[in-house]
């Protein structure tokens, strides 16, 4: 299995205890920079106005299967499968944003909910 990334988040998280637990519907801008050899992949893009951003988050615990909810710390300990925390064996993150507007390498999105910096595997219009 190969999996490279396509571009990179840029958003106003340093770290990862400053970010939102779930995408923000009132967050912040995001831009998604893209790789030249794939910005030809943002045609017809603009076409929707939600998106699910796929991140690799390079900074997770990857040996975890069982923890507790942030936002719902009365769940009690679950399975990571059962969570959308970035700790799991391969620590895809997806986030549905809104897409505000479509630039020659980038997208400008709104709640993203990532480290700037993070890796970006790919884009897909939200269902």
């Amino acid at each position: 299995m190969n999996i490279f990334p396509i571009g990179i988040a840029r958003t106003p998280y340093r770290t990862p205890e400053e970010c939102p637990s779930q995408p923000q519907a009132d967050g912040p801008e995001a831009r998604v920079e893209i790789d030249e050899p794939f910005r030809d992949g943002l045609l017809g893009i603009a076409r929707h106005d939600r998106v699910d951003v796929l991140m690799w988050f390079d900074r997770a615990q990857r040996d975890l299967l069982h923890q507790r909810s942030t936002p719902h710390p009365e769940w009690g300990v679950m399975g990571v499968f059962g969570l959308r925390s970035p700790h799991r064996p391969n620590p895809i993150g997806v986030s549905a944003v809104q897409l505000l507007r479509v630039e020659a390498d980038a997208i400008v999105v709104r709640g993203l909910d990532c480290v700037d910096g993070t890796a970006v595997l790919d884009i897909k219009p939200t269902l």
